[in-house]
């Protein structure tokens, strides 16, 4: 079984713990930002790693990722290598708990968490995370605390920045204790994503890049601001899949292409950021 990386044990109870989902962020298009420095909020902090994603579209992949099953390196070719933060303790791999994962009970991480002192946050942002209908409903019941308006979603051009003014405020009032778990559904890039490209009239591969390029400037807000108000944490920052503009005949996510497939990862300390 492969080394975690990190020993979340040395993490959990002891700081906040933030993940950020980027939904629908293809690698290529992640990779080839960082490298064109057009991303500066992320290049902060660290490379991209190439990734299989849990799920080929939201659903199925945050019901992956919220049992501890994030997107893993494209080179894992079995279960039992895979880097584990998270593990669900009483299914699989033998129920050992590999070295440096933080062994939950429970049906998600979330209760994992809450059982360690955690108070869970979701601030969503797709379809699945509005509340206005039942299976919208889904992901929001897992945490103690659950937050979506119409400002979030995916058509408003705004989302992204109205994701993180939210946030900002509520973590001024917050009190320091206990330590927060906050999940964060950004819907800037899904569809639709034109009108970040000046005079597009239709969603394409340069403007899901102009939208990564929109969400950057909002993550460094929010990135600054928690470690100047609550100090510390420890960031989750990935895609759920990837999503096609046409690409050997496919589009959108829910199908099985390789650009769909293949998601962009990152986790990090706050404090290390470069």
């Amino acid at each position: 079984m492969i080394r975690n990386s990190i020993d979340m044990n040395q993490v959990v109870g002891r700081q906040d713990i933030l993940f950020i989902c980027l939904d629908a962020l293809r690698y290529d298009v992640a990779a080839q930002e960082e490298a064109a420095r057009t991303t500066p909020s992320l290049n902060r902090c660290g490379p991209w790693k190439k990734c299989q994603a849990p799920g080929n579209f939201t659903y199925p992949s945050h019901h992956a990722m919220f049992a501890g099953f994030l997107p893993c390196a494209c080179d894992i070719k079995r279960l039992a290598d895979r880097e584990l933060l998270f593990f669900p303790s009483h299914i699989g791999l033998g129920r050992k708990v590999p070295e440096g994962s933080f062994g939950f009970s429970g049906g998600t991480i979330m209760e994992g968490l809450e059982n360690e002192g955690y108070d869970t946050w979701c601030v969503g942002g797709v379809a699945f995370f509005d509340k206005r209908s039942d299976m919208g409903k889904v992901f929001p019941g897992y945490f103690k605390k659950s937050y979506w308006n119409p400002s979030f979603a995916c058509p408003v051009k705004e989302s992204a920045k109205n994701q993180v003014d939210f946030i900002l405020k509520k973590i001024a009032r917050a009190p320091q204790k206990p330590p927060v778990f906050l999940y964060l559904n950004i819907s800037a890039i899904h569809y639709p994503n034109y009108f970040y490209l000046e005079g597009a009239r239709a969603d394409s591969r340069e403007s899901h890049a102009a939208a990564l390029r929109y969400v950057d400037g909002c993550l460094g807000r929010l990135l600054d601001g928690w470690q100047e108000i609550r100090g510390d944490a420890f960031v989750i920052c990935c895609s759920d899949h990837g999503t096609c503009y046409g690409e050997d005949g496919f589009y959108s996510h829910g199908v099985n292409h390789p650009l769909v497939t293949t998601v962009p990862y990152k986790h990090f300390f706050l404090k290390n950021r470069l």
